[in-house]
């Protein structure tokens, strides 16, 4: 069974469907820390709620970002995690910690990238009418957002959506997917091989399979 670490910054809504999916044995592997750069961050009361060992490491409390990012990797470390999911966490990572756990962590981001790397992504999407739009789950690296993909939820977007439709519709994809795809990586259907994204032969899907949940 896989050890996971959840980075989280805010609300914590996908890091609740991680352990709701952990508890279910829908997920090969268990969580066994959460870490917030956020204090006030609500997803703390998430993990409380799931007996999960959280901890706060508030960037603001460090004289740079390699300090804040030297802590997380002792964390980490201590707690000899396989994989680390970034979830809602909204601090941008240096080259030194994506390196090291490089083909070890992942990013969820809300956009069909390589569209709209960075923030605000629903707003983007509105703005240029884009009639697609969706999350992609991706290994992380030194580059924002650019990291080889692993999978992408799609829903199609109507000139009724605004900012709040389009984000509760795609946090129904986020909390379905990502789930899967980290139980795939459990097992090791899923893994990084250099750059490329490798997949068991047996699985559903393929290389940058896009998944439209509208269809």
């Amino acid at each position: 069974m896989k050890k996971i670490a959840v980075l989280i910054s805010g609300s914590g809504s996908n890091l609740e469907a991680i352990a709701e999916a952990c508890r279910a044995n829908r997920i090969n592997g268990k969580i066994v820390c959460v870490i917030s750069n956020n204090p006030d961050a609500y997803g703390i009361k998430r993990a409380q709620k799931f007996n999960l060992q959280s901890v706060v490491i508030d960037h603001n409390s460090f004289a740079s970002r390699t300090e804040f990012e030297n802590k997380i990797e002792n964390s980490l470390d201590n707690y000899d995690v396989d994989l680390i999911v970034l979830a809602g966490f909204m601090r941008i990572l240096g080259e030194n910690i994506t390196k090291k756990y490089f083909g070890k962590m992942i990013n969820l981001h809300p956009s069909l990238l390589p569209k709209y790397p960075g923030l605000d992504t629903h707003k983007k999407v509105i703005q240029n009418g884009d009639a697609i739009h969706g999350i992609s789950i991706h290994y992380v690296t030194p580059e924002l957002d650019a990291g080889p993909i692993i999978a992408q939820g799609a829903i199609n977007i109507t000139h009724d959506d605004n900012i709040e439709s389009i984000e509760k519709r795609i946090h129904m994809i986020e909390h379905q997917l990502l789930p899967e795809i980290i139980n795939e990586i459990c097992l090791e259907n899923i893994y990084l091989d250099v750059n490329t994204v490798m997949y068991n032969d047996e699985m559903d899907v393929t290389d940058h399979i896009l998944i439209n949940y509208d269809e």
